[in-house]
């Protein structure tokens, strides 16, 4: 199975993005809530309905940058989005490991999952390319595993082999405030770049 930009453009065609949340989750809204710069520049790679952008967006951040490898889904958010096109938001259609780029924040929601689990190293390896010195990598992993995906889950320790060479692990805990559908099966991660 080839996860590219039609497979996932048929998938949002289809409606089949089965662990769509209809809106930011819990976890990703109170960290967010507690940030107090509004001009870090912020990634969240394969956005999917980006949630997490209107959020950040209506809260005043300046820098936001969604990135997804769907043409589909990208046109779609232009459009949703148009009035902040220009003015804080950039989207951006491409293939998150060709992407380059320099961010204080990567904020992760469901993008890790929908990865075939071998480029697990590769994403780990890419986010630290991404982040500045002092860059975090936030948001929420599977804790859980699934049949024949996408989403691809994982287990707490597999995700501390694929991370601890590039990030210190701040935060890799049990989410206390998951959405109902995902109570329990969800890990809140803050994920802090090494030093060179």
């Amino acid at each position: 199975m080839q996860l590219n930009d039609a497979y996932w453009s048929n998938r949002y065609q289809q409606q089949t993005d089965g662990w769509d949340a209809g809106a930011v989750t819990t976890p990703l809204k109170a960290y967010i809530d507690q940030l107090l710069y509004k001009d870090l520049a912020i990634l969240i790679p394969g956005c999917g309905n980006a949630y997490e952008a209107e959020y950040l967006m209506q809260r005043g951040f300046t820098k936001v940058t969604l990135l997804d490898i769907s043409t589909l889904l990208c046109q779609r958010l232009e459009e949703k989005y148009v009035h902040w096109l220009g003015k804080g938001l950039k989207i951006i259609n491409a293939d998150f490991f060709k992407h380059t780029g320099a961010y204080d924040l990567v904020l992760e929601q469901t993008f890790f999952c929908a990865l075939d689990p071998s480029l697990r190293n590769g994403y780990a390896d890419k986010m630290n390319d991404l982040l500045l010195t002092d860059g975090k990598l936030v948001g929420v992993l599977f804790n859980k595993q699934f049949e024949n995906g996408p989403p691809f889950g994982g287990s707490r320790e597999e995700y501390v082999a694929f991370f601890s060479q590039h990030f210190d692990i701040q935060v890799m805990a049990t989410c206390y405030n998951s959405i109902a559908p995902r109570i329990g099966s969800e890990l809140f991660i803050k994920l802090a770049k090494k030093s060179a």
